[in-house]
Order: C-alpha cells, then sequence, then structure tokens
C-alpha cells in the first residue's frame, strides 16, 4: 500500500520531486526494472526515473534493512551497464521514525570497493521543504512537525484548494494513506474527505490490490485443503497472478487431485 503510493506521486509529480531532491525542475520519465539487464530485480519499493542527462533511483523503505547498502550499488551497476552516458542519482527515503542505526548508512564498502548515495529521513526534514511542492503533501506529513495533527490540517486546507478535483482526489487519498504511519485513523478521518478520497485512481488501486490478494489468500487454502501444502514457489506464482487468473484457477483447482495438477495448470497457460 505504501509502495503504491510513494510511486504514484514519484511518477505523477516527478518534476516536483526532481526540484526537492535535485534543486531544479526537470521533465522526468520511469524506467520500467524490466529493462534493466540480470534479473530478478526487487520492485515493489523503488522507481527509476530518467531525464536527459540523469537517471534518478529512489528506494522508498518503511523500515531499515542490512541489505540496502548492496541493493543500491548493486542497481548503480545495473543502471550504469545500460546508461553508461548518464549520472545516476541515488537515494533512499526513510518514511516511518526509527532509532535503527541503519537509516545512517549511506554507503557500502567491501575490499576496494566503496559505493555512496543518499539518504533522506522523512522525520528530520523541515515540512516547509515539502508543503511548497502540491504533489509532495503526502510526504509532508510524515516531516519533521511539533503538532502533527495541525500540519495535517493544514495540508487538508491546501487540498481543498487545488480546483482539479482529480487532483484533488488523489493527493487526498495518498495523503490519508501515508499520515496513516504517523496518525491513527479517526484523526485522518475527521481531517480528510472520504468521498473525496474514494474517487481517487491510487484509492481505486488499492482496492484492487486488496481484492486481488484476498482472492489469492482464497485459493491457497483452498489448494491447501484438496492437494495439500503448496510450495513457497507456486505460493509466490499464485499472489502474482491477476483476478481473472485466479478466477479461472479457483474453477481449475476442482478437479486437481495432487501437485502435480497445479504446476501442470500453470505449464499449460505459460504462467
Amino acid at each position: 500500500m505504501y509502495d503504491s503510493t510513494c510511486k504514484f506521486i514519484a511518477i505523477h509529480y516527478s518534476k516536483e520531486l526532481a526540484t526537492w531532491l535535485l534543486g531544479k525542475p526537470m521533465e522526468l520519465t520511469e524506467i520500467k526494472p524490466s529493462e534493466l539487464s540480470l534479473e530478478p530485480i526487487r520492485a515493489d519499493s523503488l522507481i527509476f526515473l530518467e531525464s536527459e542527462n540523469i537517471v534518478l533511483h529512489i528506494e522508498f523503505q518503511t523500515a531499515p534493512k542490512e541489505d540496502i547498502p548492496f541493493r543500491m550499488l548493486d542497481y548503480a551497476v545495473r543502471l550504469y551497464r545500460c546508461y553508461q552516458e548518464k549520472h545516476i542519482h541515488q537515494v533512499v527515503i526513510y518514511l516511518r521514525p526509527t532509532q535503527s542505526s541503519l537509516v545512517r548508512k549511506n554507503y557500502y564498502r567491501r575490499g576496494k570497493t566503496n559505493h555512496e548515495f543518499d539518504i533522506i529521513r522523512l522525520w528530520e526534514t523541515p515540512s516547509e521543504n515539502l508543503l511548497q511542492f502540491p504533489g509532495l503533501f503526502p510526504f509532508a506529513i510524515l516531516t519533521q512537525v511539533e503538532n502533527r495533527e495541525n500540519l495535517l490540517r493544514q495540508i487538508s486546507q491546501e487540498i481543498e484548494k487545488i480546483s482539479n478535483k482529480t487532483e484533488k482526489s488523489n493527493l487526498a487519498a495518498s495523503t490519508a494513506i501515508l499520515a496513516g504511519l504517523v496518525l491513527n485513523k479517526d484523526i485522518i478521518r475527521r481531517l480528510l474527505r472520504n468521498d473525496i478520497m474514494k474517487e481517487s485512481v491510487i484509492y481505486q488501486e488499492i482496492n484492487a490490490e486488496g481484492r486481488q490478494q484476498g482472492e489469492a489468500n482464497l485459493i491457497l487454502r483452498q489448494l491447501n485443503r484438496r492437494i495439500g501444502e503448496v510450495s513457497p514457489q507456486l505460493c509466490q506464482k499464485i499472489q502474482s497472478l491477476s483476478i481473472e487468473q485466479l478466477e479461472n484457477l479457483g474453477e481449475a483447482l476442482l478437479d486437481f487431485k495432487s501437485i502435480d495438477d497445479l504446476e501442470q495448470w500453470f505449464n499449460q497457460f505459460s504462467l
């Protein structure tokens, strides 16, 4: 949910994001992770954006992980391989406050290999830095402030001034989702209009993701009862299926007698 929201903001408000992170506005387009060589690539919390001269690689994290420095080196090598003529700018943006020292480690060192990247801890970032960009209002609620409820009220008032209905609903929904990291739901519901949020693209996407996840969990329970425990590899395949594919599997599994039938189903449809 948080990953999807961060990606949505990064893609739809890339110029404002570039102004904040790079110090100047520029047109950026998304690079799909599949365009980078050497699979697999972890794509649930990162975004690659490019301009004529630069590739901006952003990794969004709600919690610190020990492998972040190595991953940043790994992605940098892939990017340099594909975009040798461009400057690579990498930044990890931590969303949720933590005392872990991992959120301060902005380098990878091993032997003679030394790689560095930028880190932003939003809870240490002045809110004024983001409030000047409407597209970054959702991130602003996570910034350094004495009274977060008042900040959300201020952001809500600014969102209400936006004349474009689609933009207003998308920013309200995105702000509500990220505010859930630092505020309770009652405060968020009181300050952000639910009717506006329901019209947003990101709200609808998250609802669809929730439905897909629910369908996948139901299929897995049915399979476990019918043919025994499903391996982690097959579980991962099932969880990546679309709703339509899950519905097809739900019908097919009624005839399954063993795990082999499930594997043959995947092979038959080349999934």
